[in-house]
């Protein structure tokens, strides 16, 4: 029962920095404001990207644009912290966050490699003009 208490105890105890300590608050209320912060300036960047689309990110790289890889790992960065700081993964065992983090990685992994493969699929079906089933 002991342990379960100062387990408890220590459970409620956030840490108040992000960026691996670069940054640190003096309160909970600070470090929210601070990711939300952080998160709405990298939305705000996707946004701007999005809207302007810079002719010199319209490069391929891996069959997608520079400009989609960016989305990409934009996303990845605030899926990242959201689960980080706003649902405090960083204050759970590892075992658990390994577990969370890990199938994460993996499935983002495997999603994008379907991505790829379908969109280019569907791409050289659009730009043949020709849609052919083989069964």
């Amino acid at each position: 029962m002991a342990d379960h208490a100062s387990h408890a105890e220590h459970h409620h105890e956030h840490k108040l920095e992000i960026f691996r300590g670069l940054v640190k608050f003096k309160n909970n209320t600070q470090k929210i404001w601070g990711v939300l912060i952080f998160l709405s300036i990298v939305t705000i960047i996707e946004v701007a990207l999005g809207y302007i689309k810079p002719d010199f990110l319209n490069a391929q790289f891996l069959a997608l644009k520079w400009l989609n890889w960016i989305f990409i790992i934009l996303t990845i960065v605030k899926a990242y912290y959201i689960t980080w700081d706003f649902m405090h993964m960083r204050d759970e065992v590892s075992g658990l966050r390994r577990a969370v983090v890990w199938t994460a990685v993996f499935l983002i992994i495997y999603l994008v490699a379907i991505l790829l493969v379908e969109g280019d699929y569907i791409y050289e079906v659009y730009k043949n003009n020709a849609v052919s089933f083989d069964f």
